[in-house]
């Protein structure tokens, strides 16, 4: 049985096969590629590793199939690897793993790209900006599992050009954002399906209903006590995020814009952070929400359970609670508290 080696591509673990035991008599070739490249995107980084486990996926998931049989010779992947679209790979997967310089070049061959081709398809500038929000948050990534951020950027695997995988992406963007929910059922049907009377679906509901409010009566309070204490103890700057975000509905990059202001009230706490001077990408402010959100979370459970002493069964219900209804749960004043919103949202000296 092949046993497990201990790199992992994209995450996940690799068999010590014959697909990897060719990739070492590859090796010069791929170190190649990876200098080539390097040498292209002198102020990107991406190991080594991460670009020859790329193409190991690649190759694992395509190789077989292209040479029609169950095992590949070395000459196999060595043309395999030629074929691939070396440069384009190098940029998405050093996006991938938050290279901001990599995201500016991303933006500079792509971005026209994405905003044109959106705007072709759909009928509004609303519904382009719409899909085009969508895709740069697919491909920022917004989950992480097992410490491994679940970017879009995962699925290209370089066999065709970054631009043509992009159209893509934009197509199933657009599929999903006009796609209909199918998630209302009538009490007609239900009877019919089901053989249910009305007298059942009326029991049924008031047992729900009633289940319901004890639910929300018992944890409601822990939810909203708990919520208001880590709010409360948020830095400022990570407010004024959420604000800019959540409340005001900024775009992150309009948040990035105004972190840019010299006189923003962000942005020496962001560059503190982050040892950055100069321009911000949208990739970066995605990620330092991302940590706030950890911190909020992280929190929240640690609130529910000193405090309140609940257990993992009963926090999972509080964070049932506050995800389904953060408008209410969430009162704005932890946001404001001796803040005037309109200064707080912009700040002085922001557009």
């Amino acid at each position: 049985m092949p046993a497990l080696i201990e790199e992992t591509i994209h995450g996940g673990p690799v068999l010590e096969t014959e697909l990897t035991r060719n990739l070492e008599l590859c090796a010069d070739q791929l170190i190649e590629c990876h200098s080539r490249c390097a040498e292209h995107y002198p102020n990107s980084k991406l190991p080594f590793e991460e670009f020859r486990n790329a193409i190991a996926a690649a190759a694992a998931k395509y190789l077989p199939g292209m040479a029609g049989k169950n095992s590949s010779s070395p000459g196999d992947l060595s043309r395999f690897i030629g074929q691939l679209k070396h440069l384009d790979l190098y940029l998405a997967l050093a996006c991938m793993r938050g290279d901001e310089q990599a995201w500016w070049e991303f933006d500079r061959q792509h971005r026209s790209f994405i905003e044109r081709w959106t705007r072709r398809l759909m009928r509004s500038d609303t519904e382009a900006d719409e899909i085009i929000d969508a895709v740069y948050v697919e491909l920022f990534g917004t989950k992480i599992v097992n410490g491994v951020r679940q970017s879009k950027f995962r699925s290209y695997a370089g066999r065709g050009t970054l631009r043509g995988w992009l159209r893509a992406v934009i197509l199933n963007a657009a599929v999903d954002v006009h796609r209909a929910p199918k998630t209302e059922v009538s009490v007609d049907d239900l009877t019919e399906n089901e053989e249910l009377s009305s007298q059942d679906i009326s029991h049924s509901e008031t047992e729900q209903s009633m289940l319901t409010k004890i639910v929300r009566e018992r944890y409601r309070a822990a939810t909203v006590a708990a919520l208001d204490h880590v709010l409360a103890t948020l830095d400022d700057q990570e407010t004024l995020l959420l604000l800019y975000y959540h409340v005001e509905g900024l775009k992150l990059r309009e948040i990035a814009r105004i972190i840019e202001e010299p006189r923003s009230p962000i942005r020496v706490w962001f560059q503190r952070r982050t040892s950055r001077q100069g321009r911000v990408h949208e990739s970066t402010v995605m990620r330092w929400l991302e940590k706030v959100y950890r911190k909020i979370s992280d929190s929240f459970q640690l609130e529910l359970v000193k405090k309140h002493g609940l257990k993992p069964e009963e926090i999972e219900i509080c964070k049932a609670i506050a995800a389904e209804d953060p408008a209410h749960t969430i009162a704005f004043s932890p946001f404001t508290k001796g803040v005037n919103k309109k200064d707080q949202v912009r700040g002085e000296g922001a557009p």
